[in-house]
C-alpha cells in the first residue's frame, strides 16, 4: 500500500455530493416529523418517541450485516459502488411515503416506512462512508476527504431546514416538499459518485469471524473515539430533538423563527470548514475536536438562562456553537479512517465496512437515546407540547435541550484526552502496512 495522490476538487465534490440529499433526511426525522405525527396526526409523544427508538434498533441490527457484506463481495466496480445503487429504490421510495402521510396514518405506518427508510439509508451509508477511508491513506488527505463530505451533508440539512420555512411553518406541505426532493437529488448524486470517484484500495474481501470481532474489540484508539462519538451524538441529538419545543415554549418564538434559527446554526457550521481543516493539519484532529466540544460547552452552558423573548440572545449562541460543527462532523469520521489502519497494520486485513457499520450503529443508537429519553422525560415532568406548562415542565425542556448535552460532551472530552493516533503515528502505521501488504 502506497501513499494516496491528492484527490481533485472535481473528485472531492463527486464523492461528497451523496451526503447532500442524505443529510436532508435526519433534519426531518429528528426535527420535524416526531412534531407532525405526534402532534399534527395525533399520536402523542410518548408513543412517538416509542416508535422511532424502536424502527432505531432495526436500523442497528442491520448496520453490521451490510458493512460486512460490502467488506466480502467483489465486483469490477469496486466493493462499495454496488450498495449505493442497490438502496436507491427503497431509499426513494420510503422517503416519500414517510414525508407525505396520508390523513389517519398511525403508528403502523409510521414504524414501517422508517424502518424501510432506515434500511435503504443504511445500503448506501456504510459502503459510502467506508469509500470514503479507501480513497487516501494519507492523514490530511482524509479530512479533505471528510470535510467536503460534512460540508455537503451540512448544505443538505440547510436545505432541508428551509423548505418546511418557505411555508410559513411546520406544516405537512412543507415536510412533504422535503421527501420528494430527496427522491429526485439522491440519484442524481449518488450517480454522479458512481460516475466520476475511483473505486478505492479495499483489498480482498474479508469474511466476518470470531478473530475479526475480536481484533476490532481489541482496538483501544478505536473504543475510545467510539464511546466519544456515541456521547457527543447524544449530546447533539438532545437539542435536535427538542429545538421546535425550546423555540415555541420557552422563547415563545413564531413557527418559523426556529427556521432562521437553523439556518443561521448550519450556515455557520459550513463557513467554519476551512478553519478546522487548517486547524486540524497543524495541531491534529483530536485535539482541536476537544477544543470544539470545549467552546460549545462554554457558549451552550447560558442556554437555560433565557427566557420568553430572549431571541437575539439565543440567535448569536447558535451562530457561536454553530461554528463548531464542521469540526464535530468531520474530524471524528476522519479518524475513524485512522483506526482502521491500525486493525490492517495489527491483523493484515482491510475491515473497513465492519468498522464503518460499528461506527453508524453507535451513530443511530446516540440519536435514538436522544428521542427515546426527551420525549417521555418530558411527558414525566409534566410536559405539554398544547402549552399551559409551568416553571418546572419547562426548566425541564431547558435542561434536556441544553444542561444534559452539556454533561455529555464533557465525557466525551475525557476519554479523548489521551487519544493515541497522532499524524506521525499514522506514518508509521503505513509504512507497516506497506511492508506487510
Amino acid at each position: 500500500m502506497t501513499t494516496s495522490p491528492p484527490l481533485s476538487r472535481l473528485t472531492l465534490a463527486a464523492y461528497a455530493a451523496p451526503a447532500l440529499p442524505g443529510a436532508m433526511l435526519l433534519l426531518p426525522l429528528y426535527v420535524h416529523l416526531p412534531v407532525l405525527y405526534a402532534d399534527t396526526l395525533g399520536l402523542g409523544l410518548t408513543l412517538v418517541g416509542g416508535l422511532l427508538f424502536v424502527a432505531r434498533l432495526w436500523d442497528m441490527l442491520t448496520d453490521p450485516l451490510i458493512g460486512v457484506w460490502s467488506d466480502r463481495i467483489h465486483t469490477r466496480w469496486g466493493r462499495r459502488k454496488p450498495w449505493l445503487l442497490a438502496g436507491l429504490p427503497l431509499c426513494m421510495l420510503a422517503a416519500v411515503m414517510l414525508f407525505l402521510p396520508p390523513d389517519g396514518s398511525g403508528g403502523l405506518w409510521l414504524l414501517g416506512w422508517t424502518m424501510a427508510l432506515y434500511l435503504g439509508a443504511t445500503m448506501i451509508q456504510i459502503p459510502y462512508l467506508a469509500w470514503g477511508a479507501e480513497l487516501s491513506s494519507d492523514y490530511h488527505q482524509r479530512t479533505r476527504i471528510a470535510g467536503w463530505r460534512e460540508a455537503a451533508g451540512v448544505i443538505g440539512t440547510l436545505f432541508a431546514a428551509a423548505l418546511p420555512a418557505l411555508f410559513g411553518d411546520n406544516s405537512r406541505a412543507g415536510i412533504g416538499t422535503i421527501g420528494i426532493a430527496v427522491a429526485v437529488l439522491l440519484p442524481l448524486c449518488v450517480l454522479l459518485a458512481l460516475r466520476h470517484v475511483p473505486a478505492g484500495h479495499a483489498g480482498t474481501p474479508q469474511r466476518l469471524d470470531l478473530a475479526g470481532l475480536k481484533a476490532v474489540w481489541r482496538n483501544g484508539p478505536f473504543r475510545r473515539l467510539l464511546l466519544a462519538w456515541l456521547l457527543n451524538g447524544i449530546a447533539n441529538g438532545l437539542p435536535a430533538t427538542l429545538v421546535l419545543l425550546y423555540v415555541s415554549h420557552v422563547l415563545q418564538a413564531p413557527a418559523d423563527f426556529a427556521g432562521l434559527v437553523l439556518l443561521i446554526y448550519f450556515g455557520a457550521g459550513i463557513a467554519a470548514v476551512p478553519l478546522w481543516l487548517k486547524l486540524a493539519q497543524r495541531h491534529g484532529k483530536h485535539r482541536v475536536w476537544i477544543g470544539a466540544m470545549l467552546w460549545n460547552c462554554v457558549v451552550f452552558a447560558g442556554v437555560p438562562l433565557l427566557g420568553a423573548g430572549d431571541t437575539l440572545l439565543f440567535l448569536a449562541i447558535s451562530l457561536l456553537t454553530g461554528l463548531c460543527l464542521g469540526a464535530d462532523l468531520a474530524l471524528p469520521p476522519a479518524m475513524q479512517a485512522d483506526v482502521v489502519d491500525l486493525d490492517t497494520a495489527r491483523t493484515r486485513r482491510q475491515r473497513a465496512g465492519l468498522f464503518f457499520a460499528i461506527w453508524g450503529m453507535a451513530t443511530k443508537l446516540a440519536l435514538a437515546a436522544a428521542v427515546g429519553l426527551a420525549f417521555p422525560l418530558l411527558d414525566l415532568a409534566g410536559f405539554s407540547a398544547d402549552g399551559g406548562n409551568d416553571g418546572a415542565a419547562l426548566f425541564a425542556l431547558a435542561a434536556l435541550y441544553a444542561l444534559a448535552p452539556v454533561g455529555f460532551k464533557l465525557a466525551a472530552i475525557l476519554l479523548m484526552r489521551r487519544y493515541p493516533i497522532t499524524p506521525d503515528r499514522q506514518r508509521r502505521l503505513h509504512q507497516r502496512i506497506a511492508r506487510r501488504i
